[in-house]
């Protein structure tokens, strides 16, 4: 409850210090700073040290998963700050602004995670989104940004709709919001409730960007400021997707089997429709985007399993698909050329560079002494273990061959092809948070006890 909270009151304070503080490297700091506290008093209600005690009549539930998890956002978006501070000074003068806004998308997160009621759920995905909708759009000088936050703000608003009439439909059946009061599968089902289903299943999987609902992705994230996608494509989409199991699991978990089937098609289309899209891209920025709708697919895993592995395997794969994709988004942000060819020779040009991008693309490869090769690993034990649809797993597996492919073009770009890549200036304190990134992937894909031992606290 305090890291919802405190992140919305800092957001408040990043905003007062744009009216004051005129210096726009400042920002970075005040932000930092932010997120050190957001760690600290995440750190603390873990170990049931509270600051805050309000009556928020069990709207809201907070667990070790959400702390865990929670821990993982913060400490990653601590890393994007540090990553890309320079990037969002180049965007425009509302530094202070920018900040504030990601403040405020942490505030949905922990909603999101935490929510007992379908208002409390509603609320938080539209907090993680609306602000989304300015970052996508801030560098205004560029038409693509401007064109990319009018796509994702109308697509979200036709997913809110839906998610809104899901939310009627099965308050109408069940006459409440609360999750655990709903009792479906206890009874027999009617037609309102399989519709308001549906309708919610929509809804998220426009958010997390699962095929056939997708298609808003590369304009979207090819148009926003490099660092804004970064942020949309880890920390808004593992949060939505935990917001996705929670409700799945809590609500709607007696009636498994019915919805598995749906799932299980939206999983493989979203995996085949992902990869092989992104097999054909020139631009390195878009083939990140289509990558991050065939890693959606991975995550939706969690979701046709629906068991401990499956948990356990979204956790590493926040924390593994997050870090990875930052890292190679700030990466990219440093090559001035977006395409292949603009990769070419970087090895010779910034080894760090080259280096560490390598490690962000062999995890997300599912590459072993990875975190990403253990969080798939996880997911397809997970679906392995829920005993109906194997060829699923299978299928899963080839898409991760096929990945493979597009990965390995850019670091055989980068060390095995002759070229001047250009490369902006790189500050020493980017070189060591990329170092720091590098080495937690590592670690994380060496004792991923480190992260799971906190969930049976």
């Amino acid at each position: 409850m305090s890291s919802i909270i405190l992140s919305a009151l800092w957001g408040v304070l990043m905003m007062f210090s744009g009216i004051f503080l005129k210096k726009k490297s400042l920002a970075k700091y005040i932000a930092l700073l932010g997120m050190f506290a957001l760690l600290t008093v995440n750190f603390l209600e873990y170990y049931n040290i509270w600051f805050i005690h309000a009556n928020i009549g069990e709207m809201l539930k907070f667990s070790a998963f959400g702390q865990i998890f929670n821990a993982i956002v913060f400490s990653c978006t601590l890393l994007f700050f540090l990553l890309n501070g320079e990037e969002f000074e180049t965007i425009g003068n509302d530094v202070y602004e920018y900040y504030a806004l990601i403040f405020f998308v942490l505030c949905g997160v922990g909603l999101a995670v935490s929510f007992n009621t379908l208002l409390m759920l509603f609320l938080g995905i539209e907090i993680i989104t609306i602000p989304l909708y300015i970052l996508a759009g801030s560098d205004k000088r560029n038409l693509k940004s401007n064109e990319a936050s009018i796509k994702y703000f109308l697509m979200g608003v036709f997913s809110t709709g839906i998610m809104l009439m899901g939310i009627a439909f099965l308050y109408g059946t069940t006459g409440t919001f609360y999750i655990e009061g709903m009792n479906v599968g206890l009874n027999a089902l009617q037609p309102m409730m399989v519709i308001g289903i549906v309708l919610i299943m929509v809804a998220l999987a426009f958010k997390v960007s699962a095929a056939p609902f997708h298609f808003w992705v590369p304009d979207v994230y090819d148009g926003a400021p490099t660092a804004v996608t970064s942020f949309m494509a880890t920390i808004v989409k593992v949060a939505s997707f935990v917001a996705f199991l929670h409700l799945f699991d809590n609500a709607f978990g007696k009636m498994h089997a019915q919805w598995q089937v749906l799932i299980t098609l939206l999983t493989a289309a979203t995996l085949f429709i992902g990869n092989i899209t992104a097999v054909f891209q020139q631009s390195v920025k878009r083939m990140l985007a289509y990558s991050s709708v065939a890693h959606a697919g991975f995550m939706m895993l969690a979701l046709f399993g629906l068991n401990t592995f499956a948990r356990e395997g979204l956790i590493l794969y926040s924390a593994a698909y997050s870090l990875a994709t930052i890292g190679s988004f700030a990466v990219l942000a440093k090559v001035k050329d977006y395409s292949l060819e603009g990769f070419n020779g970087l090895a010779k040009k910034a080894p760090l560079l080259a280096l560490t991008n390598t490690v962000f693309l062999l995890s997300l490869t599912g590459i072993p002494l990875t975190a990403g090769f253990l969080a798939k690993y996880y997911m397809l034990v997970g679906a392995v273990k829920s005993g109906h649809h194997f060829w699923l797993v299978i299928f899963a597996v080839l898409m991760a061959a096929v990945s493979a492919y597009y990965y390995f073009r850019v670091i055989q770009a980068m060390y095995f092809k002759d070229g001047d890549a250009q490369v902006k200036t790189v500050s020493k304190v980017f070189r060591i948070s990329l170092c720091i990134t590098a080495v937690l992937i590592i670690l994380i894909g060496i004792f991923p006890q480190l992260l799971l031992k906190g969930l049976y606290y």
